[in-house]
């Protein structure tokens, strides 16, 4: 398997394990911070208010970190490499 081929199997496995929950969690992040109520049960109590800006925003700010790390992934594995230098420089003719 050569190197092109593990960059890619990489940027799948990112945007999969990284890309998809960022979304979700930019999605809930900004329905929270737009003030959309959340609702909650806990023993049997059910609650519905507003999540406190903080979190929404802390969950928005996650949710961009995981959606960098498969462009960022993407971009270092995927990248053409630059040709070494040739540091010998030309070779002599034989006597």
């Amino acid at each position: 398997m050569d190197n092109r081929t593990k960059g890619i199997i990489a940027t799948v496995a990112t945007a999969l394990l990284c890309g998809c929950p960022g979304l979700f969690l930019c999605v809930f992040g900004g329905l929270a911070a737009a003030g959309a109520p959340v609702t909650t049960e806990w023993q049997g109590v059910t609650n519905s208010a507003p999540m406190e800006s903080t979190t929404a925003f802390a969950l928005l700010c996650v949710g961009l970190i995981f959606i960098v790390i498969p462009i960022v992934v993407g971009i270092v594995t995927l990248r053409k490499k630059p040709a070494p230098k040739d540091v010998a420089g030309p070779v002599p003719p034989a006597a």
